[in-house]
């Protein structure tokens, strides 16, 4: 970063002097205030972090490059003014997260971490609550079957087309629907939901890209495409990373080649958002069924022995799995 710059000019700086001729879309990763996991525990969706830059920085930056920004709408920050408002017993604030009572059976739901799917957090008035906390204590879910909770994520996303996104990416967007007794991912409902985020685009600033991070096994992932023109114009294509990791390591273009002959041609208005890794690293379950389970296991143990942090899962008959 240059010396008393921010680190939004540094980086469009380096961008017009070294890339603007090679590529035209900029990710910025959450650069909102946010307390943990990178920038995706967001305290305020509509603030820039000042030691990020400030909003005026962002503005300049989208007139060399196309920008696309997250919104994070599964959950917000334990720091939040939402969530501090909450705990205060603001009424205004009652029905934005998930109460759930620990005792209820939430076998079905699908978990993407190891913690605790149900935070205990203790009210002002000393009340005990259990709250939806899909990915960490400190990332406390959002009720979207209150109105108002669908009312202010509508109002952030149309904040982030007036700051000059092109593209949005929708974090964690497969989880946003809870209801017990459901695997809560995938639901329809929230599929109503991202159609309504591509009827506001559609309306408020044609041309606006949708991208759902959903990283799971490809008949789900391209479910958000929905018919081909009412959902997400872009979904990322999971399977590729690993795809190509694993034939470097094999020497073995098989598999990645019989794979992309597979795959079906997308309707004219959707396409795959095609990548090699992420801030999440390289996930494996979308080549489960594509690759060999042995081939899978070896190549992560390869992978640990030449210093990659590998996370396991325990499957059905209790063997952690890569």
């Amino acid at each position: 970063m240059e010396k008393n710059h921010s680190g939004l000019y540094t980086l469009r700086k380096v961008y017009g002097r070294h890339f603007v001729e090679l590529f035209e879309i900029v990710h910025l990763l959450p650069f909102y205030p946010s307390s943990s996991d990178d920038g995706f525990a967001v305290i305020d969706y509509k603030a820039v972090d000042p030691a990020i830059g400030d909003w005026e920085e962002v503005r300049q930056f989208s007139q060399s490059a196309r920008l696309m920004f997250d919104l994070v709408c599964n959950h917000v920050s334990a720091k939040s003014e939402w969530f501090l408002e909450y705990v205060k017993g603001n009424s205004v604030y009652q029905n934005y997260f998930i109460e759930a009572d620990p005792a209820e059976d939430l076998s079905e739901v699908v978990r993407p971490r190891t913690s605790p799917l149900l935070t205990k957090f203790i009210l002002a008035n000393g009340e005990e609550k259990h709250l939806w906390t899909t990915f960490s204590e400190d990332q406390v879910d959002l009720n979207f079957a209150h109105p108002a909770v669908l009312a202010e994520i509508v109002d952030v996303l149309l904040f982030y087309l007036e700051q000059g996104a092109e593209y949005l990416r929708l974090d964690a967007i497969g989880f946003i629907w809870k209801e017990i007794g459901t695997p809560c991912l995938h639901h329809e409902k929230t599929h109503q939901i991202i159609k309504l985020f591509r009827e506001v685009i559609d309306r408020a600033a044609p041309g606006t890209l949708l991208l759902t991070e959903t990283n799971v096994p490809h008949q789900d992932n391209i479910s958000y495409f929905g018919n081909g023109h009412d959902e997400a114009h872009l979904v990322y294509q999971f399977p590729l990373p690993a795809l190509v990791l694993y034939s470097i390591h094999f020497e073995n273009t098989r598999f990645l080649k019989e794979w992309a002959n597979s795959l079906p041609k997308t309707a004219p208005e959707t396409t795959f958002y095609n990548f090699l890794a992420s801030h999440d690293g390289i996930g494996l379950n979308p080549v489960r069924g594509i690759l060999p389970e042995e081939d899978i296991k070896e190549m992560a143990e390869q992978m640990k022995r030449e210093g990659a942090l590998i996370s396991y899962k325990t499957n059905e008959s209790g063997e952690a799995i890569p």
